[in-house]
């Protein structure tokens, strides 16, 4: 393995993921956390599937979208963590060269779709609050269907580049990443060639792809905030704002630590490495374990038909 890591190379067949660097020694400690919240990603994310699915009031395009998050947390959590795992507790880090673009590709891929489907869901609550009426003729189950189909061809297409990029670069100075996955600007740190183009691109999707869906999810709950103040009574608008504030809550659980990550890989040069690599998960983890429950709770609708499901079986 050390003469693969000297010598030097253009197309490297394999990668090394060396996990947390510096922090080898407490990696089976860390795998604790961190398969508990994979689990209740797991868990979490197929319930309200199944839920969804089983009860016929939650055919709307809400909990349509809710399905596409949650098949989205599933994909994103499952594309690193399985990988991750394996490194903590089988000291398993060889990852074949075109394995890890392809789980480069997935995990962007993914985090975009999963940010149009917050712009969507922002959507969604903007028409139900702000033009109730006019609801379920704006939003029908075909619009819903374009809106998922755009979504998903948006996260294809601009998680293309990074993978193809990095397949250019020539990699002469070593095989080691000093990650616990494929991130995109982890592999290409490694190339011997200038990699502006990977770094501007890595900033074009952080400021024109998830600034632009901050910056339409910002306009629709500015909007939708004026509507429930507009309100006339206090309950009315505490019950109006009771229907916002879980899609709040996963927005924030998502935006925050996935752009203090991505700024913090550009520009966070004296950060010390772990601390990279652990937010870096943590976006990748923190947000599928915590959407369902967040649903799961602050939804009427999904709690109740959860606890009815639990007492029938307890019955």
């Amino acid at each position: 393995m050390s003469d693969s890591n000297t010598t030097d190379f253009t197309n490297p067949s394999t990668f090394i993921l060396l996990g947390i660097p510096g922090l080898e020694v407490a990696h089976v400690w860390i795998s604790i956390p961190f398969c508990t919240m994979y689990v209740i990603a797991i868990l979490g994310n197929f319930t309200i599937l199944f839920i969804v699915k089983r009860e016929p009031s939650l055919h709307g395009p809400m909990y349509y979208f809710l399905c596409m998050l949650a098949v989205s947390d599933l994909v994103l959590s499952t594309s690193i963590l399985p990988n991750t795992l394996s490194i903590f507790w089988f000291n398993s880090r060889e990852i074949d060269f075109s394995a890890c673009l392809t789980q480069m590709y997935f995990l962007h891929c993914f985090l975009t779709m999963e940010s149009g489907i917050f712009v969507a869901m922002a959507l969604d609550r903007y028409v139900a609050i702000c033009d109730p009426l006019r609801h379920s003729t704006i939003l029908t189950n075909h619009v819903v269907a374009k809106i998922g189909l755009a979504v998903v061809l948006r996260g294809c297409v601009f998680a293309l580049p990074a993978p193809f990029l990095a397949r250019q670069w020539p990699y002469c100075r070593t095989n080691i990443i000093p990650h616990t996955h494929c991130e995109h600007i982890a592999v290409v740190k490694l190339a011997c060639n200038d990699t502006c183009i990977s770094s501007y691109y890595g900033l074009f999707v952080i400021f024109c792809v998830r600034g632009v869906d901050m910056l339409f999810i910002t306009v629709s709950y500015t909007q939708i905030l004026r509507a429930i103040f507009s309100l006339p009574t206090k309950d009315t608008r505490l019950k109006t704002f009771g229907t916002c504030s879980s899609h709040l809550c996963v927005i924030l659980a998502f935006y925050i630590p996935s752009l203090f990550s991505l700024l913090m890989q550009q520009f966070g040069h004296n950060v010390a490495l772990h601390f990279h690599v652990l937010m870096a998960n943590m976006y990748s983890l923190v947000p599928p374990m915590l959407n369902p429950i967040i649903y799961g709770v602050r939804t009427r609708q999904i709690r109740g038909r959860l606890l009815r499901l639990f007492s029938h079986k307890g019955t």
